[in-house]
Order: structure tokens, then C-alpha cells, then sequence
């Protein structure tokens, strides 16, 4: 078998069985064409799968190193190692390669960075904020409340709500459902409860759209203004819009919605697992994250409302 027979059977298996996005299949991809373009550079020809499993720790500290030197983010450099342990992982389960070398390569440590989340206060302000746009049509004001209540009531990632259905949204509506099914990463299903107001701005954004009538039932439920698929740059441009409009922080984006909704709910009171199952995380750790900023928050809070706290 050649590398590139290898590197075609690898990517069908990360789509297959790993079940990855296909942006994230891409991005697997991307790590691991640079990588081998990187050693055809370093060893001074095309790599092969026997080439590959000689490789000493020093080949792959080098191309750590030219990352470096490039200038590329130490999260972008972990990613992309990632990517190519994971195609090493494949070859040695295979049989086609094995290379123990990778096994003794440390990426650098990343900072633990906290999720971004808006105050309450900046939240209700967000979404009942309409920056004025002399030719948006009325149905799109709708889709777009309708989109970021989604967000925020109900964690949703981006990609997530615009990959809802007209099947999957009316068939929700016509039961009389409040609790949304919805397929995240890894194809995982989980489901989600919707505010009354979510569901009113779904309702008044269904009436409103001129699409969705024709539209077919596995078409996207959150349509453009022409009639495809919304993409989320749209959304991601009306967030900004609003942050600018009202002088938030420039870490006001879509994803920090789904942010607040789980910082939110900490701080009230919910607990950890709840909100695991509600975001769809894979693990706690991934949402014990959240503790830090409610943690953060409060010490903030302590700090500037204790009197014996301002005495040095």
C-alpha cells in the first residue's frame, strides 16, 4: 500500500467511524498534508510509510520547531500534532507502520483559557438590540432573534441551529413540543428544552420567511435571503454588528451565546451534569470550565464589595 492509499483509507475512517464534521475532517487533512510536506522538505524526497516509521524523535521536533518559527499559535501547533498522531495511531493499528518515537514527542502546554461570557445585563441587551439596516427585510430582523434566542436559550452551537430541519422544527411545532432534539458532535443526540420566547421567535420567523413554504423538509430551517441554507458568516457578521453597535468586547461571538447560557446557569444555581447533558459535552472536565469563570466572577465581586478586602 502507498502513503497515499493509506492517508485515503485514514480519512475514511475518521469519517466513518470517528463520525468528525466534515470541517474537522478537513482540518485532519490540512495537519497532515503540511506535516508530510514538511519532511519531504526535511529529508529531501517524498516520504513512504517505511520512511515514516523511521522517523526519529529529532524529524518531529523539527517540524514542531519550523511551526514555531513561522509563527504559528501554540493551540494551532497542538491541533495539528494531534492530527498527525492520530493518522500514526491509524497506520500502527493497521499494521502499515509503527513508530514509537511519536509516542515520546510533548507538545507545549497551552493556557487554560476560560470561556468568554457576557454579563446578564449585555446579554438582555444583545438580543433585544436592532442595529438599523436600511434594506433588511423584516422576516430576516425575525431569523435572526430566532437564531441567537437558540444560542443562548438553549446553548445551541452555531453549526447546530443552522443544521435543523423544516422537518425536524415542524414536526416540533405541529406536536407541541417545548424540547428539541438535536445532533452534535461526534453525531451524538441530546435533548434540549426551548424558552416560550425561543419558541415564539421560531414561530414568528416561520410565519414571516418567504421560503420555507416551498422548501423541502430536509432543506435548512434557517434560510438566506435568497432562499439557500443561512451560513453562519451571516450570523457571525450580525453579532458583530450588535457588539460594535453597542461597544462590547470583541470576544462577543456567536459561540460566547452558548457560553453565557452555561455560565448563567451555574451561577443559578444548575448543576454541573445538567448542564453537561445540555451542552452535549463528551466530558465534565469540558464544562467544569465554567466553575473557574463563576469562580472568577465571584471572587471579582468579593473584591470590590468587602470592605477589609481593599485594606493592604
Amino acid at each position: 500500500m502507498t502513503l497515499g492509499e493509506a492517508q485515503a483509507d485514514w480519512r475514511d475512517w475518521l469519517k466513518s467511524e470517528r463520525r468528525l464534521a466534515a470541517h474537522t475532517l478537513i482540518a485532519y487533512e490540512h495537519d497532515v498534508a503540511g506535516f508530510l510536506g514538511f519532511m519531504t522538505t526535511y529529508l529531501g524526497t517524498a516520504p513512504t510509510l517505511e520512511a515514516l516509521a523511521k522517523l526519529k524523535p529529532a524529524e518531529f521536533r523539527a517540524w514542531l520547531a519550523e511551526r514555531s518559527r513561522q509563527g504559528m499559535a501554540r493551540s494551532s501547533t497542538a491541533r495539528a500534532f494531534s492530527s498527525v498522531r492520530s493518522f500514526f495511531g491509524f497506520l500502527d493499528k493497521r499494521g502499515l507502520a509503527h513508530n514509537a518515537s511519536i509516542g515520546t514527542i510533548q507538545t507545549p502546554k497551552l493556557p487554560r483559557s476560560l470561556p468568554k461570557a457576557l454579563s446578564e445585563r449585555d446579554m438582555g441587551e444583545l438580543l433585544d438590540t436592532d442595529p438599523a439596516e436600511k434594506e433588511r427585510e423584516p422576516w430576516i430582523d425575525l431569523r435572526d432573534s430566532a437564531v441567537l434566542l437558540l444560542l443562548y436559550g438553549a446553548g445551541l452551537r452555531i453549526g447546530e441551529a443552522l443544521g435543523l430541519t423544516k422537518a425536524t422544527v415542524e414536526g416540533l411545532l405541529k406536536a407541541g413540543q417545548d424540547t428539541l432534539s438535536v445532533t452534535g458532535k461526534g453525531n451524538k443526540t441530546r435533548l434540549v428544552p426551548l424558552l416560550p420566547q425561543a419558541l415564539d421567535a421560531i414561530v414568528a420567523y416561520r410565519n414571516a420567511c418567504p421560503w420555507l413554504k416551498a422548501a423541502r423538509p430536509d432543506d435548512a430551517f434557517f434560510m438566506g435571503a435568497r432562499g439557500g441554507a443561512l451560513d453562519p458568516a451571516i450570523v457571525q457578521k450580525r453579532v458583530r454588528d450588535i457588539r460594535r453597535h453597542l461597544g462590547l468586547a470583541d470576544s462577543v461571538t456567536p459561540h460566547a451565546l452558548r457560553h453565557s447560557f452555561a455560565t448563567h446557569l451555574l451561577g443559578a444555581g444548575g448543576d454541573l451534569r445538567t448542564i453537561q447533558e445540555l451542552l452535549g459535552h463528551a466530558s465534565l472536565s469540558t464544562t467544569q470550565r465554567y466553575t473557574d469563570v463563576d469562580s472568577a466572577r465571584l471572587t471579582a465581586v468579593y473584591r470590590n464589595a468587602h470592605p477589609r478586602a481593599k485594606v493592604r
